[in-house]
């Protein structure tokens, strides 16, 4: 039996990325017909259309679908394979790093991590996106680096995760709020006014479902997209603020919080990212950068 031409996990790795002849062509510099040539090539030794029209664009196959991580990570392993095994300079390291994470995570980690950064290597950036939602597509495609969030069924099972902390829900009201004096009991605070939150204008959360179990429902007066943007309502109003305690601890200096009366269970936070990157040097130690700096805080 012949030996497969290994060249063509390459082409096939940027085929399914790009998810387009043209697209994938203009990467690997190549003219869209030796492109084509090489479709057609992947498809005889796979047995599968891999890419099929649709419309004026095309769609990968299922086949094409169950392959891409697995392939991608052939890829990124032999490149790791061949890459000549330099001792990591922190001092000359000039690279980006893009992290997404949700904004309590930045506000509260945020200045701790870059002034270690700067110490440590002050060629290094990083560039935070806010975290609209929490599928595992930008660790796949490799636009982020690193993620910061709690695992559950839209993580996809192939990212790496570590635990950095475990956190829980705290309610946050101004000082001098009638919630500040004496204890906040399910019926005070479910009769007070709240500013929820909400990335996905979902008008119910952990805290409302544990409520209801109760017979209870909150009056909820606003919703906002953020932490920040909901202790900033509660420190001038009469709002209640319920958010995570540890992703928010610098936010709310000054006001006064307290453990919900409600049977809700801490969650872990984790730092989570694709296996890829598990032998990069650069990556490595920003990883241990993040983990040190979420233990201190």
């Amino acid at each position: 039996m012949a030996r497969p031409d290994l060249n063509l996990l390459y082409t096939l790795d940027v085929l399914l990325a790009e998810g387009s002849v043209a697209r994938a062509a203009r990467r690997l510099r190549l003219s869209p017909s030796a492109m084509s040539r090489s479709l057609a090539r992947l498809r005889k030794v796979t047995g599968d259309p891999l890419l099929v029209r649709a419309g004026r664009g095309m769609v990968v196959s299922p086949r094409a679908m169950a392959l891409r991580d697995s392939v991608s990570q052939l890829v990124h392993a032999a490149e790791a394979a061949l890459r000549p095994a330099d001792t990591l300079d922190l001092g000359e390291l000039d690279r980006t790093f893009t992290v997404r994470a949700s904004e309590g995570f930045v506000e509260n980690f945020g200045a701790k991590l870059l002034a270690r950064i700067a110490k440590e290597a002050p060629g290094v950036r990083l560039h935070f996106l806010h975290k609209l939602d929490k599928t595992s597509g930008p660790l796949r495609d490799g636009s982020v680096d690193l993620e910061t969030g709690v695992i559950d069924g839209a993580i996809g099972p192939e990212v790496r995760a570590q635990a950095l902390f475990r956190d829980r829900f705290v309610g946050v009201v101004r000082a001098g709020h009638r919630l500040s004096k004496g204890r906040v009991t399910l019926t005070r605070y479910a009769a007070a006014a709240h500013v929820h939150v909400s990335r996905r204008d979902n008008e119910t959360s952990h805290v409302d479902d544990a409520l209801a179990a109760l017979g209870l429902k909150r009056e909820i007066a606003t919703v906002v997209g953020g932490f920040s943007a909901a202790l900033a309502l509660a420190r001038s109003s009469d709002l209640v603020a319920t958010v995570h305690e540890r992703h928010t601890g610098s936010l709310f200096a000054g006001m006064y919080s307290f453990v919900l009366p409600l049977p809700i269970p801490e969650f872990t936070v984790s730092l989570l990212w694709h296996p890829r990157l598990d032998g990069d040097p650069a990556h490595r130690w920003l990883r241990g950068c993040v983990r040190d700096v979420c233990a201190m805080t």
